[in-house]
């Protein structure tokens, strides 16, 4: 879709009523980003973090339109007592971002089992649990709209961060097929794929494993290509949110930035090339 395409189809804010948004993983990065830019456009936030301190100015700031709830989102059980006390803040949902997350930084070899399991519980179960907590509110009123944040890392495997992208992209297909679930109750889904952004993912939400010597001169190669990237200001990705939240028929899948957008063009060329040329080798299997 063109920008001015976008521009036409997109609601005006000021000919609706303020919206209700959940947001996890709202003390930082992204996750405060779009809780400020919802507060700022004249919505009402429910704010989600495991430490909700980091919320209290925006409590203060926004008094009667931000609550702010602990919840660790690896607790199933917590997930749907928090969402039940979102939707009774506020009488509704309309707007529910799934941004908790953590990273993982290391070789496939590496990796333990006890850090793969507990990568996965955030990144991909606590989505989970609250795609599932939400759905019903959001079913039973007909509308609403889901956004979960993936990763433009889920195209794809890297060398180093493999488990953040395996458990992006089992959230990847979770969203393809809950987009299919909802639709016939006027529910939108959306997997929003951001690039690179200053946000605290690589340090407060950082796990690293130990070491081998062997992959030190890939570590090498890998610290070259990351030193030359540059990270976005959240408040662009923020920005580009309400615009999608606001259209009457959301994409079902969203990159966030133009180096991610070029990477990703990038990757699927090559990947429907590597097809192709192995296109009379598959075709034999049949």
């Amino acid at each position: 879709m063109t920008t001015a395409a976008l521009t036409t189809t997109t609601t005006d804010p000021t000919d609706r009523e303020p919206r209700v948004w959940f947001v996890t993983g709202a003390s930082r990065g992204l996750g405060r980003a779009f809780a400020e830019a919802a507060l700022a456009a004249g919505d009402r936030v429910v704010g989600a973090a495991r430490d909700v301190g980091p919320l209290a100015d925006l409590t203060a700031e926004y008094d009667g339109r931000f609550v702010a709830l602990s919840l660790d989102v690896t607790d199933r059980d917590a997930v749907f007592r928090t969402v039940a006390r979102a939707v009774a803040a506020f009488g509704r949902l309309d707007i529910v971002v799934n941004n908790a997350g953590v990273s993982l930084i290391g070789m496939i070899e590496e990796v333990t089992e006890e850090q793969a399991r507990a990568h996965f519980d955030v990144n991909f179960f606590g989505a989970l649990w609250v795609s599932q907590a939400v759905i019903p509110h959001l079913r039973e009123q007909g509308s609403g709209h889901i956004l979960q944040i993936g990763s433009m890392g889920s195209a794809v495997g890297f060398a180093s961060t493999g488990l953040y992208s395996a458990a992006k992209a089992a959230l990847d297909s979770v969203t393809g097929a809950l987009a299919m679930e909802a639709a016939g109750f006027g529910v939108h889904v959306t997997l929003v794929q951001p690039g690179g952004y200053e946000t605290a993912l690589f340090t407060h939400g950082l796990t690293m494993t130990t070491e081998k010597e062997a992959y030190a001169p890939l570590r090498t190669e890998l610290a070259q290509i990351w030193g030359e990237s540059k990270d976005a200001d959240p408040a662009k990705a923020a920005a580009v949110l309400l615009r999608v939240v606001d259209l009457p028929e959301p994409p079902r899948r969203i990159i966030l930035g133009g180096a991610a957008f070029d990477m990703v063009a990038e990757l699927d060329r090559a990947r429907r090339e590597e097809y192709t040329r192995w296109e009379a080798l598959s075709r034999e299997g049949d």
